[in-house]
């Protein structure tokens, strides 16, 4: 079933056709499909040492080539393992978009039963986005999320569409945080999409952050929606002191995690429920720290 609207086809056969015509050393590798909550790419493991991304829409397809220039400037000032380019492919008539081979990365997306201690991670996650921060970011593209206000008619749109899934409170939660005043600060690196799904964990550690299509500059309260979208209350306090985030910045981040998450509930409901019980999860995490309860 596909996600969403325009969606291109790819399966099994037409990676190997397209890897073999373009990629003669890779031509014999074996090719296998990764099953994953991702939104953005379908994704094949190459091998043992190797896989393969295809962005599923157009929109997207730029997203490698501004993986391919930047994340091997970025990888040596990070701690934790980020995505290797290896080759990136060219549209076809069969395949229309740039797609890319990556160099393959042990581990699991991120699960409270895989981690040994949480405030370790969160130690770990937010010392690579002190990491991430103090790089030069001269001539890097600006990205992030537009103003909380900005997005206020899409998130209650959203609320709409989830009536007898999203509990009132979650609605009282986001007036809270359009409350923020907006930001004004310094640009910096960004991930932009902390989610549990792309974090890995290896031998009880986090040890490498994947996925980096919406990386740039800019806000950087866009990544501390890690606090509820991979840590409980635990994990949180410890992320938050690690980062040194003010009242201001706290808010806002809890604003943008809620947004994302409660247009995830709707729109994925039929086709990616993995990734809905993550958005529930990031809602819940939401309403513990807002001391409320009313969350079904």
């Amino acid at each position: 079933m596909k996600m969403h609207e325009g969606e291109v086809d790819i399966d099994e056969f037409l990676v190997k056709q397209l890897v073999a015509a373009q990629f003669l050393q890779f031509a014999k590798l074996p090719v296998h499909p990764i099953q994953s909550t991702g939104t953005v790419n379908t994704i094949y493991r190459l091998g043992d040492h190797f896989c393969v991304r295809f962005p599923l829409l157009e929109s997207w397809a730029r997203d490698i080539e501004k993986e391919w220039n930047w994340l091997p400037k970025l990888a040596p000032h990070l701690s934790l393992r980020i995505p290797e380019p290896v080759a990136k492919g060219q549209p076809t008539s069969e395949y229309p978009f740039p797609w890319a081979i990556y160099r393959w990365i042990e581990g699991h997306s991120y699960r409270d039963d895989l981690i040994q201690d949480e405030r370790q991670a969160a130690a770990d996650l937010a010392q690579f986005l002190i990491e991430l921060r103090r790089i030069d970011s001269r001539d890097a593209p600006r990205t992030g999320r537009r103003p909380l206000r900005e997005l206020d008619a899409v998130t209650c749109a959203a609320f709409e569409a989830s009536q007898g899934v999203i509990d009132n409170a979650v609605a009282l939660a986001w007036r809270s945080a359009l409350k923020t005043p907006p930001w004004d600060g310094r640009p910096v690196w960004i991930h932009t999409d902390l989610l549990r799904s792309n974090l890995l964990v290896e031998g009880g550690r986090l040890r490498a952050v994947i996925d980096f299509g919406g990386i740039g500059v800019g806000d950087p309260a866009a990544d501390v929606i890690a606090a509820w979208s991979v840590f409980n209350p635990i994990g949180r306090s410890v992320f938050r002191a690690a980062l040194d985030v003010d009242d201001d910045a706290w808010n806002r981040a809890r604003g943008y995690a809620l947004h994302q998450a409660v247009l995830i509930v709707p729109y994925y409901a039929e086709t990616n429920p993995g990734l809905v019980t993550l958005a529930k999860r990031t809602i819940k995490e939401i309403l513990i720290d807002l001391e409320y309860t009313a969350f079904t």
